[in-house]
């Protein structure tokens, strides 16, 4: 007999945002008995689950078409209309609605309970119908016992919730799913699940703090508020799994706290956050302040007002949730931050640039920084950053005796009387110390760096990577390996041309280059030899080399600018994109308002152009309009004077020989007044004066 298949098929609302999408991953990745399975099984740390049968099917909603692979949906569907939607429910096991994100699904979700209950007799088997809802429906709940104000609010104290005000239509929904699931409960049974404050996997409510502290822009990251509210969170995976147990096991209570062991406060959060990918430190603000940030909605300010101690009593005693943080954030932020890196795609682009003096190592360093936002390692730059920085340090309180000021002020005498006895050259632990704490920064961590023509030869390379013996180094004996490791480049760029490409260079640059980088021909000549003399055995590249590290060789052949590009292309092939954020709002709207003046510059150009063409287009019209005129008059003129000069002769005869018998004709014919004068006329000049008319 064939064995009846127990796929699941699940309809998730919104699997195209981030709540929804990483549950909808977590349980199409789930099989069949994974919650019973012996101990030793689940210890097994290499479980062949591909040959598992799948526990659920995951169909659902989307927000907008997309072109993006989702693996995890059998099915999805875009802007149905609600009577095309129904159908898709009616065809579920389990309905699952999650209000945590969008508030315009809470009037959605309301129609689908309402409307599942109502078609009960319909329905061809039993279906369970799920509420994922957040703790601001408690916001505003007084603590149990006034007395005991550290007393956690529990699932049993549901009844007694109270909401915050931009949330009372999620209470009501709530309300509305608890008392629905209590007709039928074999056939349409329902759940709320109230989720703590979600992070993990990329994050969403936290994810401003995240941000900030990886841009590493500011010196503090802002805490909105006095920071002493505790938060309730819970990792997304986390609410996935008890989403998970809810479909599976059917609990007897229906009301479900989901948030993690922690009592965390927001200031203890942001505090691990800025201490694990920013500045360390932190800095209180108005809650005000966080109304005048774009990136913060309005629902993620108010998540941030939230104070609650709370616990899950049932997820203890009930439910076999498969923690991944069980404890919070606090204490699993390396391994979210982790999270945090790999779903935003933010990897660190390391990059070492190297080659003999004036090939241009500087200008390439800083066209690839440009491109991929990282941050240029240079010598002398880093050396006068590390003791600004350290004079700034001992600036902020002198009389402080601490451990942190006294390195600093040792370092700075160190590198103050190295300078001092080397003509302002730092001696090469010095100069290890200064680089190899500039790459482990948060900023080369987080973005990534260039560095500029160091190291300088094989034994400066392994010294700098390897060794943790070297001055100054004992703070970072406790740093796991993979902190060194971060120091390594990804992608090493060996740039070369010939000795007299590069002396013309030389002799060609402005005497203000050669002045600032100490080019001087004697100079010049002298360290051109000295980097020719390391290379000629045990390079730095032989170093990269032995690492299994990509290294490419570039041939500089031309000053053109155009060579240069072609070059940085080539580099940008290697590397690949950039793995970093995109253009913020601001940036974005510059870039638009720049379009925009340019398209309005270019515009107004263009109508100046236009409008000076059609002025000039005016002139020539009436310069060539006056000249014609001008043309015209002279040709009557001249016909006129031709005319006057051919018809002078006939005049003179006609008023000589003619109009004296017309005249006396005429007067004739007004006297006799006959009844044809013009035939009286004629007959009246043939008479008097014949011989004349003939010859005429």
């Amino acid at each position: 007999m064939e064995k009846k298949s127990s796929l699941k098929r699940v309809f998730l609302n919104n699997i195209d945002s981030y709540s929804s999408k990483y549950i909808a991953t977590f349980l199409s990745e789930c099989v069949v008995g994974a919650h019973g399975e012996d101990e030793e099984e689940e210890e097994e740390e290499s479980v062949d689950t591909s040959s598992k049968e799948k526990a659920f099917e995951i169909v659902g909603t989307v927000s907008e078409v997309s072109h993006e692979n989702r693996g995890y949906v059998v099915e999805q569907y875009c802007q149905l209309k609600r009577e095309e939607l129904l159908p898709k429910l009616m065809d579920c096991n389990v309905i699952v609605y999650n209000i945590t994100q969008h508030q315009d699904q809470v009037d959605e979700a309301f129609w689908a309970v309402t409307t599942l209950h109502n078609e009960l007799d319909n329905f061809t088997g039993p279906k369970m119908f799920i509420l994922v809802s957040t703790v601001m429906t408690w916001a505003c709940r007084k603590p149990i016992d006034p007395e005991d104000e550290d007393r956690p609010f529990t699932d049993e104290d549901f009844r007694r919730r109270r909401p915050h005000a931009n949330f009372k239509a999620h209470n009501d929904l709530e309300k509305r799913v608890v008392k629905l699931g209590k007709t039928n409960k074999s056939m349409f049974c329902t759940y709320v699940v109230v989720s703590g404050m979600q992070y993990g996997m990329g994050e969403q409510i936290f994810h401003y703090f995240f941000k900030t502290s990886w841009e590493g822009l500011k010196p503090h990251i802002p805490v909105f508020g006095d920071g002493t509210n505790i938060v309730p969170t819970i990792h997304i995976n986390d609410l996935a799994s008890v989403i998970q147990n809810v479909i599976e096991h059917r609990p007897r209570p229906y009301y479900l706290l989901a948030v993690d062991y922690s009592t965390h406060t927001l200031e203890e959060i942001v505090q691990a956050i800025a201490k694990s990918l920013g500045p360390g430190t932190i800095k209180k603000m108005p809650l005000t302040e966080a109304c005048l940030i774009r990136e913060l909605t309005v629902m993620e300010i108010d998540y941030m007002t939230v104070n609650l101690r709370m616990e899950s009593a049932y997820l203890k005693e009930q439910l076999s949730v498969s923690w991944q943080c069980e404890n919070g954030l606090v204490e699993h932020i390396d391994q979210v931050v982790q999270e945090y890196r790999q779903n935003r795609g933010l990897q660190p682009i390391r990059i070492c640039v190297l080659g003999p003096p004036a090939v241009g190592k500087s200008t390439l360093s800083k066209m690839i920084c440009d491109h991929y936002k990282l941050h240029h390692v240079k010598l002398k730059p880093t050396i006068t950053e590390t003791i600004a920085q350290l004079k700034e340090t001992l600036s902020k309180d002198p009389s402080a005796e601490n451990e942190s000021t006294a390195d600093a002020q040792e370092l700075l005498n160190s590198l103050n009387e190295s300078m001092e006895q080397n003509e302002g050259i730092l001696e090469e632990h010095l100069l290890l110390k200064v680089i190899r704490d500039k790459l482990l920064t948060k900023p080369c961590l987080n973005q990534g760096f260039v560095l500029d023509g160091f190291p300088k030869t094989y034994d400066q390379a392994k010294e700098l990577y390897e060794s943790k013996d070297t001055l100054f180094f004992s703070k970072y004996e406790e740093e796991d390996e993979t902190t060194f490791k971060n120091m390594l480049p990804e992608f090493v760029f060996v740039l070369d041309a010939s000795d007299l490409f590069l002396k013309e260079r030389v002799i060609n640059l402005p005497e203000t280059e050669v002045e600032k980088n100490n080019y001087e021909p004697d100079h010049f000549l002298r360290r051109l030899s000295q980097y020719r003399q390391r290379n000629s055995k045990d390079t730095v590249s032989d170093f990269y080399d032995e690492l299994n590290i990509t290294t490419l060789n570039l041939e500089i052949t031309s000053n053109y600018e155009p060579n240069c590009l072609l070059l940085l292309e080539k580099i940008i092939e290697t590397v690949g994109p950039p793995r970093n954020y995109g253009p913020t709002v601001e940036e974005v709207e510059e870039e638009e308002w720049k379009k925009m003046e340019e398209e309005q510059r270019r515009a107004a150009q263009r109508k100046e152009e236009e409008e000076e063409r059609e002025a000039e287009e005016a002139r020539e019209r009436a310069a060539r309009w006056e000249e014609w005129s001008r043309s015209l008059e002279e040709l009557r003129r001249e016909e006129e004077d031709l005319l006057e000069e051919q018809t002078a002769q006939m005049r003179s005869y006609l008023m000589e020989h003619v109009m004296s018998t017309l005249s006396q004709g005429l007067v004739s014919v007004c006297s006799a007044q006959p009844q044809d004068p013009v035939d009286f006329l004629a007959e009246y000049l043939l008479k008097n004066n014949p011989s004349n008319w003939t010859k005429l």
